[in-house]
């Protein structure tokens, strides 16, 4: 996922793939908590998304505001 495919969505599809993500991240921790998981690397590019995200929806936010 890229920062403009973000960009194109509206703040109620972003807050909504925010939400899964957190979840993502969540199942994620208790898989490395348990010795589950596999893919390490997922948990990192997990994060960065959910920063990805953020970022985006706080552009939005500072242009709704102008």
């Amino acid at each position: 996922m890229n920062a403009q495919e973000l960009r194109d969505k509206t703040p109620d599809q972003l807050r909504e793939e925010l939400a899964s993500l957190k979840k993502e991240a969540f199942n994620l921790r208790f898989q490395q908590a348990t010795a589950a998981l596999e893919n390490t690397a997922r948990m990192r590019a997990v994060r960065r998304d959910v920063a990805r995200v953020k970022t985006v929806l706080n552009e939005k936010a500072a242009q709704a505001a102008k």
